[in-house]
């Protein structure tokens, strides 16, 4: 059985594309405005870039990290 890369998923621009689009289909599909399913959409893309930079820079550090540990 395979072990799920978390932050490789995580930081997928495909996986928050595909999150967006299910949540703002199934806002329009409850009846709310577009305008509404614009504006949720956008914070969860918007809370991706975070989510992804967070990770991202995380794991740059850690890198560093340890070649820093390396040199010495």
């Amino acid at each position: 059985m395979k072990k799920i890369d978390w932050v490789r998923k995580l930081t997928s621009r495909k996986l928050w594309t595909a999150v967006g689009s299910f949540v703002s289909l199934l806002i329009v599909a409850l009846g709310y405005s577009e305008n509404t399913a614009v504006q949720i959409t956008s914070l969860i893309m918007a809370g991706a870039s975070v989510v992804a930079y967070i990770i991202g820079e995380g794991l740059v550090d850690y890198a560093s990290g340890g070649a820093e540990k390396e040199d010495e």
